[in-house]
């Protein structure tokens, strides 16, 4: 028996959830987006706001079911992921609210495994999920072994399954931790960032099911701006004081700088962030990934690429 297949339940248990999605002229991944998220099998309201970002509003030809509402406005704050999700949470009607990427989407269960993961865990400040990437060349699952992700785990690494398109949260825990930080350079990991404050308030608890499907397309919008990279990074260190109690996890944030000072062909401060790193744990990957950049032996393009083939970043 498949999720879709399975009893809906009592509508009455389900509160009403909002779901932000923030977009820039990519309509037919839009759509996509939009489509699945009002196709969701939650048994409460759902209401879609999709926030364009500073440009023309064009509404989508999609049929929007009983129980669910779409919505169009314009991002007012600044440009970008980080002001498009805060102009959503400024208009958004109800205290649940998820968020997912234009160019991912989601399968028919997401909303209602979160909404009862949630509200068996009133400790929570948020849940996730499992995420399968999926694109050219490339179908790859990724899930947590775990129950739920605290400070600590993401002191030390990203854990990348709790991404942007897999997290619901409570307006409490919003109004907690505050909205998403519009002043990180270029917007730079501002997940990770938020997810930092969230999991200082309370655990991210994990449905254990792939729900989420994650467009990887080999690039981003930060494929090849190593110097803001290099910025955001800095600007993450200085902002969280805890990310130094990981040695581990402090390597590998360095080690993101040294890779982009190297790509950026700023070799001697990216050998200097390199012995920073080793000073820091010696089994750091992104030293033996950065070293032939510095050596002019590869690109940091040709790099990226060659590690987002096996799912990864750097």
């Amino acid at each position: 028996m498949t999720d879709r297949d399975q009893p809906a339940g009592d509508a009455s248990a389900y509160p009403p959830v909002t779901v932000v999605v923030a977009t820039r002229d990519r309509p037919g991944l839009l759509e996509r987006a939009v489509r699945a998220v009002l196709d969701q099998d939650h048994p409460g309201p759902v209401e879609c706001v999709v926030v364009y970002d500073h440009t023309d509003i064009r509404p989508l030809d999609l049929p929007v079911p009983d129980g669910r509402t779409l919505r169009y406005v314009n991002n007012t704050h600044s440009r970008g992921l980080p002001g498009g999700r805060n102009t959503g949470m400024d208009t958004a009607s109800h205290d649940l609210i998820a968020f997912c990427d234009d160019d991912d989407f989601w399968l028919p269960a997401k909303l209602r495994r979160q909404v009862e993961l949630l509200a068996d865990r009133p400790d929570a400040a948020a849940a996730s999920c499992g995420i399968r990437l999926a694109g050219p060349g490339i179908a790859k699952e990724r899930r947590l072994d775990a129950a739920e992700v605290t400070l600590a785990d993401f002191v030390e690494d990203r854990i990348m399954e709790v991404h942007s398109s897999t997290i619901l949260i409570r307006r409490s825990t919003w109004e907690a931790v505050g909205p998403v930080d519009e002043e990180l350079p270029g917007g730079y990991g501002e997940d990770y960032e938020w997810l930092l404050r969230i999991a200082a308030h309370g655990p991210v608890v994990i449905v254990p099911e792939v729900l989420v499907v994650v467009d990887w397309h080999g690039g981003s919008f930060f494929f090849g701006r190593w110097a803001m990279i290099v910025e955001a990074t800095r600007y993450l260190l200085d902002k969280h004081p805890e990310l130094a109690g990981s040695r581990t996890g402090l390597a590998r944030l360095h080690g993101q700088i040294a890779f982009a000072l190297a790509s950026g062909r700023r070799r001697r401060e990216a050998v200097r962030e390199l012995g920073r790193v080793l000073r820091l744990n010696p089994r750091e990957k992104r030293v033996l990934v950065t070293v032939p950049v510095v050596l002019g032996l590869l690109s940091g393009e040709r790099v990226l690429r060659l590690a987002q083939r096996t799912g990864r970043g750097v």
